[in-house]
């Protein structure tokens, strides 16, 4: 049994078990079953799921630390770019969640990845199956996976020095008024709500955003980001932060942005919609035992594509420029070339 304790700094005027929600990252009936199972304590009573939080009020949860469910392999089709003895390089679709976590013990990548290579289960520790780094649930693209604690090693070696290149595409919200900039803002876990990350947190960590306009399709644009570094959910909030949402991102304004645009094709296009239209297009890595640099590129999937051509860009040209670096498959969306 672990105890939080938490001091309520802002005038809320919200619900304990709303607040907690929000802070644990669960949802507000688990919220309420905490509270009704007396696990949580408002100014050292017994709290009241509809008791109103003030300014300096004071919680103490306490959270029953239940072990997690053992991983069981699980068989996937995996969509793999490229395979060696060190290394695997797969196309990862929206909608599949990487690695477990709450509400999300089984069919994920790392069951599937399991299921592929048993032996790849104890690389890079309990519940990581090689993983060196993760796309978010809705984020499509590229990953690389190590298959041998050695490989692991040096992978992770390279993400914390900088020396891995990653390349996303994205299409967000307004015309950019430049053809190409830099997002230097720093960002950390959202004060109130842990499912989020903000500019404005109490332990902010360095973060890198350098973006490239492709083409403006309307009232969006559609852009080629690379990120310098890698925090979570960094070109989301950061492509935010400079009041571009990505199209379709539920967390950061993607969806909201639609209510500011006028009735017409475009934004009936939009409002369809389903995720957050963030690509993870290009990736480039040495090789852990050879030190080639290598080159890994998958195609952009089908829901993305087919938005940009009803946009009236077509993929082609941009493409057939941009392919054939290094190993991989290539696909990317183009519209007419800027400049």
């Amino acid at each position: 049994m672990k105890v939080l304790e938490i001091q309520v700094s802002d005038d809320l005027e919200e619900r304990l078990d709303v607040f907690l929600s929000k802070r644990l990252g669960i949802s507000r009936s688990q919220a309420k079953n905490m509270i009704q199972e007396g696990l949580v304590q408002l100014n050292a009573r017994p709290g009241k799921a509809s008791a109103r939080l003030k300014r300096g009020d004071r919680l103490q949860v306490s959270l029953v630390e239940a072990a997690p469910p053992r991983l069981v392999p699980q068989p996937m089709e995996l969509d793999i770019v490229y395979e060696d003895e060190e290394i695997l390089v797969l196309s990862k679709p929206a909608g599949l969640v990487v690695q477990p976590g709450a509400g999300h013990f089984s069919a994920t990548l790392v069951h599937g990845l399991l299921a592929h290579c048993p032996k790849i289960g104890g690389v890079g520790g309990e519940a990581r199956a090689g993983l060196v780094h993760r796309l978010d649930k809705d984020t499509s693209g590229v990953m690389v996976v190590a298959k041998t604690q050695m490989a692991h090693d040096a992978l992770s070696r390279q993400f914390s020095q900088r020396r891995v290149h990653k390349e996303y595409l994205a299409l967000v919200h307004g015309r950019m008024s430049q053809r190409s900039g830099t997002v230097e803002t720093p960002l950390g876990r959202d004060r109130k709500d842990p499912k989020r990350i903000s500019t404005r947190p109490r332990k902010p960590k360095e973060a890198v955003s350098r973006w490239e306009l492709l083409a403006w399709l309307g009232t969006t644009s559609w852009l080629k980001v690379i990120p310098e570094t890698g925090r979570t959910h960094q070109i989301r909030v950061h492509m935010a932060s400079i009041g571009h949402p990505v199209v379709g991102d539920p967390l950061y304004g993607g969806k909201r942005r639609l209510k500011d645009l006028s009735p017409d094709p475009q934004k009936n296009l939009l409002m369809r919609v389903k995720r957050q239209l963030l690509h993870a297009w290009r990736i480039s890595i040495e090789h852990p035992s050879s030190g080639e640099r290598l080159w890994f590129q998958v195609p952009i999937p089908g829901d993305m594509e087919m938005v940009l051509r009803d946009l009236g860009l077509d993929p082609a040209p941009w493409l057939e420029r941009n392919m054939g670096v290094g190993r991989g498959r290539g696909m990317g969306p183009s519209h007419e070339a800027l400049g």
